[in-house]
C-alpha cells in the first residue's frame, strides 16, 4: 500500500486502492481486477479486510463480483438508463453506430410452463418465440430472446425483424401500461459465448423484462450482453405509451 494512503479503517485504504486505479483509467469496466489473494499480498491486509472493502464497492457499483469468475470493474450505468427501456436499434444510432440483426430463430411454438407463467397464460398455449443477434457496426453485442403473447400481438412473426426490432414494432402499437425488469451479472453460457464473441471468462449482464398493455402481458424477452454490473430489478407503472 502507497505511504500515502489516508488515515482511518484499513479497509477504506483499500477501497481507495481499487477507486483511484478505476478513476486513473488503469482499471477499465469490464476489466478484471487482482484476486482478493493478489491484494492481501500488494497492501499487507487480512483477507477479511479485503473482502469487505471489495464487498462495500461492489454494493456501491463499482465493482461486480461473478461468483466462480472474478471480481470485475463495473460498467457505469444510470438508473434513467435502466428504466428508459429503447430499441437497441435506436441506441446504437445515436452512438453513431450502425445496428444490423440476424434471426436465429422466429417460430410460433406452445409455452413450457415458465413462459406460460411469465405470460399469464395456459401452460402449453401458443406463444411466439424469437431469438435474435443484434449487432453494431457488424460486432455482435446482444442476444435477444423473446416471447411474445399472440392474442396481443396476433401479427408479431409476420414483422421482418432485419429491418425493425421487436421492441420498436410492439411500442408503435400497443401502450405500455406496467414493466417489470431485473438485470444481473453471471458467466456466460457456451452458445452465449459463440454468438456474442467473447470467451468463458468475460461475464455477461442478462436483462430480462416484461411488460403490460392494460391487464394482460405482451411479452418476456431476455437480453443477453457482454459486460458487468451489479444486479437492479424493480417494477414500475407508468400514464402511457414507451417501449417494450
Amino acid at each position: 500500500m502507497s505511504q500515502d494512503a489516508p488515515p482511518g479503517p484499513l479497509y477504506q485504504a483499500i477501497k481507495k486502492y481499487v477507486v483511484d486505479h478505476i478513476e486513473s483509467g488503469e482499471w477499465m469496466p469490464g476489466r478484471r481486477i487482482p484476486s482478493e489473494s493478489e491484494i492481501v499480498k500488494i497492501v499487507g491486509a487480512s483477507r477479511m479486510t479485503v473482502n469487505r472493502a471489495l464487498r462495500e464497492l461492489s454494493t456501491e457499483g463499482r465493482l461486480t463480483r461473478v461468483q466462480g469468475v472474478g471480481t470485475f470493474v463495473a460498467s457505469p450505468r444510470s438508473e434513467v438508463t435502466l428504466l428508459a427501456i429503447r430499441s437497441i436499434a435506436d441506441d446504437i444510432a445515436e452512438r453513431g453506430g450502425e445496428h444490423s440483426c440476424r434471426v436465429v430463430s422466429q417460430q410460433r411454438r406452445q409455452a413450457p410452463v415458465a413462459v406460460a407463467r411469465a405470460l399469464e397464460i395456459s401452460t402449453y398455449a401458443p406463444v411466439f418465440h424469437v431469438v435474435l443477434q443484434h449487432m453494431a457496426d457488424g460486432y455482435p453485442v446482444q442476444i435477444e430472446d423473446r416471447f411474445v403473447n399472440p392474442v396481443v400481438a396476433p401479427d408479431f412473426l409476420e414483422q421482418d425483424f432485419t429491418a425493425i426490432t421487436p421492441s420498436r414494432y410492439l411500442l408503435d402499437r400497443l401502450p405500455i401500461t406496467e414493466v417489470e425488469h431485473s438485470i444481473e451479472a453471471r458467466p456466460p453460457a457456451e452458445d452465449e459465448c459463440e454468438m456474442l464473441d467473447i470467451s468463458p471468462a468475460t461475464p455477461v449482464l442478462e436483462f430480462r423484462r416484461r411488460t403490460w398493455s392494460d391487464t394482460r402481458v405482451v411479452t418476456s424477452v431476455g437480453m443477453v450482453s457482454a459486460g458487468s454490473a451489479s444486479y437492479i430489478g424493480g417494477r414500475f407503472k407508468v400514464g402511457s405509451g414507451g417501449d417494450k
